[in-house]
């Protein structure tokens, strides 16, 4: 799919001698795994060439594929192409200074309400930007060279974003591009291992969590982790943000919601559902994202409220009006 779009961001890496590649900040396996894995494609591919990638943050859940680059200076970024991906709208950079880049190429699997760039390449029913990248080195494999790490940092963003495989937009076409990455040589099992082993207190906390659970009538799960409760477990934001992966195996609950307090006090909202879509309620929350996987920002426990009444609406909704739903 796309194959003029490809070929035309294809066209414009052989024509730029210094190119950076961007992603959002408060990066997850997708954004880093997809950068990382396109920067080593290009790197084996044009030794010759400047390729760095361009950010202000990073994530310790991600650490085990290596530091990023350091400092790239604004001159750099004047003369450079900037390949922005898993970014939907261009608020979202990790360094936004890359928005002033020579030229502007967005990749990303996110709904495109907001597009930018000077090439846009965008398929939203992907499971992950990483899946992108896997189509990208699978059509121009004749000419791209690739090896174990770029085919374990992609595999990485699209083993994360789909979900372990099992989200609704994991498609034969996905599996069929994340064996091509396993054929390079991924370490399967210590990947794994990187991804899913937790310290014990991890499994202390999902207690504490647990516990705090509330369902609604209709059977909307949701979950508000304060600051205080941080504290207590000595919680990362990443690890209070997973949080919300701990609602989603509740029978009849078909949408759940994690709140997380945020140091000013802001709440950050992650929003997942099943069977149904979700986010067109992080939408009127100063959000959005995917149909079933979204986020919002609530400015105070009155607005936390409100979206709560809201989603449980939709999921009333949604049983009311479908079958098959469990």
């Amino acid at each position: 799919m796309n194959e003029e779009i490809k070929r035309q961001i294809l066209n414009e890496i052989k024509s730029f001698d210094s190119i950076l590649i961007a992603r959002h900040f408060r990066p997850d396996g997708d954004a880093i795994g997809a950068t990382k894995g396109l920067q080593r494609i290009l790197k084996l591919t044009y030794p010759n060439k400047d390729i760095r990638l361009c950010n202000k943050d990073y994530s310790d859940y991600m650490a085990f594929l290596g530091a990023e680059d350091g400092y790239v200076t604004d001159e750099d970024i004047k003369k450079s192409l900037v390949l922005i991906l898993d970014t939907a709208t261009s608020e979202r950079v990790s360094d936004d200074r890359v928005l002033n880049g020579k030229k502007i190429i967005k990749i990303d699997h996110h709904i495109d309400n907001n597009p930018y760039g000077d090439i846009s390449w965008v398929e939203e029913k992907r499971s992950s930007t990483a899946e992108l990248i896997a189509d990208f080195y699978q059509t121009f494999k004749d000419e791209l060279e690739i090896d174990s790490f770029a085919a374990t940092c992609i595999y990485t963003g699209m083993n994360t974003d789909s979900g372990r495989f099992r989200f609704a937009s994991t498609t034969g076409d996905t599996l069929r591009l994340a064996g091509l990455m396993l054929d390079q040589g991924v370490e399967i099992e210590n990947l794994q291992a990187q991804l899913d082993l937790r310290d014990f207190k991890f499994y202390s906390y999902q207690s504490d969590v647990f516990s705090r659970i509330k369902v609604t009538e209709n059977g909307l799960a949701y979950v508000f982790i304060d600051l205080a409760m941080q504290e207590k477990w000595n919680l990362s934001r990443e690890e209070s943000s997973d949080s919300v992966t701990f609602l989603n195996m509740i029978k009849g609950s078909i949408a759940w919601i994690a709140f997380i307090e945020n140091p000013d006090h802001t709440i950050r909202v992650r929003l997942r559902s099943r069977f149904m879509t979700i986010n067109q309620v992080a939408e009127r929350y100063h959000g959005g994202g995917h149909d079933r996987a979204s986020g919002a920002t609530c400015y105070t426990k009155e607005e936390m409220d409100a979206l709560i009444k809201d989603a449980d609406r939709e999921v009333k909704l949604y049983k009311e009006t479908h079958e098959g739903w469990i």
